[in-house]
């Protein structure tokens, strides 16, 4: 499988790698003049772990997205933390189903559309970096919100939210209102330990396909499922 790393990590992408690749450069230069032999192994050591983590942080493995007849698939990797119904009034306008993924530091960071949509608005919210895991995050954190419209049946509307989390800082967004996703696209991240809620309108024929501690993949998961 080919991984390449994601456009969406730019400047941390480069500039994170180029700092450590000179710090190592120069401790193993005058590292030596100052501090034993064994004490600069340990500081390499934990210096290139750090770098292999940053690159994998930014990691954007290439997936085979296939098209999913009557399916919401999972908008990000991570770990199912909550499925339940709540009232959303500001667009999709009753109850729906929000469900809940929590990414920890070591999942892919990539966001990727449920279904094939329109994005009907976009809104940033500016707000704290609680643990994303704690269920607070996700109304005092900073955020935000894709209000997106299924293609084939404008009468279902969905909300996708991206959430920052206690380490990341940086939400990543390059859908635009009006713009057409296909199911599966890649449209932004958040970098470092975050959260993503999908809100689904709820319809008698719709039914959710997952339940807290599952695991799941962006563009691969089936999370929601029209009978």
């Amino acid at each position: 499988m080919r991984i390449t790393l994601t456009k969406f990590g730019w400047p941390q992408v480069v500039l994170l790698p180029a700092a450590i690749l000179c710090a190592m450069a120069l401790l193993l230069r005058a590292g030596p003049l100052v501090m034993p032999a064994w004490a600069v192994g340990i500081m390499e050591a934990g210096m290139g772990a750090l770098l292999i983590f940053t690159l994998a942080f930014f990691r954007d493995p290439q997936r085979d997205i296939r098209h999913v007849e009557n399916a919401l698939l999972a908008p990000a990797d991570g770990t199912v933390t909550g499925v339940e119904l709540v009232e959303e009034n500001d667009f999709i306008g009753g109850t729906a189903l929000r469900v809940t993924i929590f990414l920890n530091i070591f999942n892919v960071h990539i966001n990727r559309a449920p279904c094939d949509s329109t994005v009907s608005k976009i809104t940033y919210k500016p707000g704290r970096f609680k643990n994303a895991i704690n269920p607070e995050s996700a109304r005092v954190n900073e955020s935000n919100d894709l209000w997106l419209v299924r293609k084939d049946y404008p009468e279902d509307k969905l909300i996708l939210r991206q959430i920052s989390g206690a380490v990341a800082r940086r939400i990543v967004c390059v859908a635009a209102e009006g713009q057409d996703l296909a199911s599966g696209e890649k449209f932004g991240m958040i970098k470092f330990g975050s959260g993503t809620e999908l809100y689904v309108a709820v319809r008698k024929n719709a039914r959710c396909l997952v339940k807290t501690g599952d695991k799941v993949k962006a563009g691969l998961s089936p999370i929601v499922r029209y009978e």
